[in-house]
């Protein structure tokens, strides 16, 4: 079995009680569970699919059911940035800090991604360019009809949170969280008090805003640590930290490995050679 990618089985969530790994996950499970990942806490019911990037923290609670299936893969396997034209998946299943990492999907969706999951768990997967090919084209299916189900959820929250005062909160951070890491300045953006501000992004994201500030610094190190070749000391200037070392370790206080580690495990994408 290639070890880029690979099919495993749980009889019970308790197998999963705390993964973190250096792949990209997708959980198959139907019923009600209750999990967390990196310290956001999730419950869910009905057939969904979770959606785990490299060096994230999932911990289960609870599940009346096993888990159907999980399916891991490398980034040196299937680059999501590189194939992003053919399966629009990065920002909408992985590194979405925005949304919930898992999709509810109907029963015909689950069950054909189930089956693709069988079959992958059947096929002797070589190092062999046609086997390979075939891998990769089961894996892209699996996004396809994902990230479809995503984007339509999506959909209707923006929808949701057009009728907020901070409906373009996602964009007024991306565009100002390396400069502006306090909650008071988004809340002044707003006009409002920062308790206010607060409740009203924690009533809609389920998150602190100064969680979302965190979380979004730590998404644009891994993006650099993995879609660039910039050195940690280049990134560390970029992210303006005071020097590369305060850099390393609150990235690994966030993260659990450092960047240098991260970057060996992760590796550079495809994108960036």
């Amino acid at each position: 079995m290639n070890t880029k990618i690979q099919i495993e089985h749980f009889k019970d969530p308790i197998f999963l009680q705390e993964l973190k790994e250096a792949y990209y996950f997708i959980i198959l499970f139907d019923g009600d569970f209750s999990f967390s990942v990196d310290f956001n806490e999730y419950r869910c019911s009905g057939k969904n699919l979770l959606f785990m990037s490299p060096h994230q923290l999932l911990k289960w609670n609870s599940g009346d059911k096993p888990i159907t299936g999980a399916l891991k893969f490398h980034g040196d396997f299937y680059c999501i940035e590189y194939h992003k034209k053919e399966v629009a998946c990065n920002g909408i299943l992985f590194n979405n800090i925005y949304e919930s990492p898992f999709v509810l999907v109907p029963d015909a969706v689950f069950e054909e991604i189930k089956g693709i999951f069988k079959k992958l768990a059947e096929f002797n997967i070589s190092d062999e360019s046609y086997d390979l090919s075939i891998a990769k084209s089961y894996l892209q299916l699996i996004l396809a009809l994902s990230s479809r189900e995503k984007q339509m959820q999506i959909s209707k929250s923006v929808i949701s949170l057009q009728k907020e005062q901070v409906s373009d909160f996602q964009t007024v951070l991306d565009a100002n969280f390396i400069h502006s890491r306090s909650v008071s300045f988004y809340a002044a953006h707003y006009g409002l008090s920062v308790d206010a501000f607060s409740k009203k992004i924690k009533n809609y994201y389920n998150k602190s805003p100064s969680g979302l500030i965190q979380e979004r610094l730590i998404l644009e190190a891994k993006k650099q640590l993995h879609l660039t070749p910039k050195s940690i000391k280049e990134i560390a200037a970029d992210l303006r930290f005071e020097d590369q070392f305060y850099f390393s370790r609150y990235f690994k206080k966030q993260v659990g490995v450092s960047p240098k580690v991260f970057r060996e495990q992760v590796g550079i994408s495809i994108v960036a050679k």
